[in-house]
C-alpha cells in the first residue's frame, strides 16, 4: 500500500517570516489599498459620492491582486508557502471586511457622511490582525490610528471625500513603515 507523504506544517515564527518574505510584510497590500482610497476619494471629488463608494469597493476587490503585483515587482514570490499555518487566518479575517462593509452601505443610505469612516473604523480593525500575520507590532498602531480617524470622522464629520483621503494617506505612510521594517526583519 503506497504511503501518503504528510507535509510538514511550518511552526508559528516561521510562517510569519513566511508571510512576511511572500509579502514585504503587507506593505504592498497596504500601498494597494492606499491607492484604492485615494482613487475613490478623487472620483467623490469630480462625480457623486455614489460613484465614490462604488470605487471603493470595486478597487477592493483589485487590491490583492494589485498587491501581488507589487510584491512581484520588487522581487518577492507573492506566494506563500502550503504549509504556512498563517495561510487560513488572511482569508478568515476578510468576514471583518464583508461585515463591515454591509454596514457601511445599509447606514451610507441613511446618511453617506459616514461611510468613510465607518470604512476606516472596519479596515482598522482587520489590521490589528495582521500583527498576528506578519509579526510586525506596527500593524496595532496602524489599526489603531485608522480607527481613531473613523471614529473621530464619524462624531465631527466633514466633507463626503475627506475621509477617504486620511485613510488613503495612512495607509501609504504605513506600507512605507511597513516596507522598511519588512526589510530589516529579512535581514536578519
Amino acid at each position: 500500500m503506497l504511503k501518503k507523504r504528510v507535509a510538514k506544517k511550518m511552526d508559528f515564527n516561521e510562517s510569519q517570516k513566511d508571510m512576511s518574505r511572500a509579502y514585504y510584510g503587507g506593505a504592498t497590500g497596504a500601498l494597494a489599498s492606499g491607492i484604492v482610497w485615494l482613487s475613490a476619494g478623487l472620483i467623490g471629488l469630480y462625480s457623486s459620492p455614489f460613484n465614490s463608494m462604488l470605487a471603493l469597493l470595486i478597487g477592493g476587490m483589485f487590491i490583492f491582486p494589485i498587491s501581488l503585483l507589487f510584491s512581484k515587482l520588487l522581487g518577492a514570490t507573492g506566494k506563500h508557502d502550503a504549509t504556512n499555518v498563517l495561510g487560513k487566518l488572511a482569508i478568515e479575517n476578510l468576514g471583518i471586511l464583508f461585515g463591515g462593509l454591509f454596514i457601511a452601505v445599509i447606514v451610507a443610505q441613511l446618511n453617506s457622511l459616514l461611510f468613510y469612516p465607518i470604512m476606516l473604523v472596519i479596515i482598522g480593525a482587520r489590521y490589528l490582525t495582521f500583527q498576528t500575520l506578519y509579526g510586525l507590532k506596527v500593524y496595532w498602531a496602524l489599526g489603531s490610528v485608522l480607527m481613531i480617524s473613523g471614529f473621530y470622522l464619524a462624531i465631527f464629520p466633514s466633507d463626503f471625500t475627506f475621509a477617504a483621503f486620511v485613510g488613503g494617506f495612512i495607509e501609504i505612510a504605513f506600507a512605507l513603515i511597513i516596507f522598511r521594517q519588512s526589510k530589516e526583519c529579512s535581514a536578519n
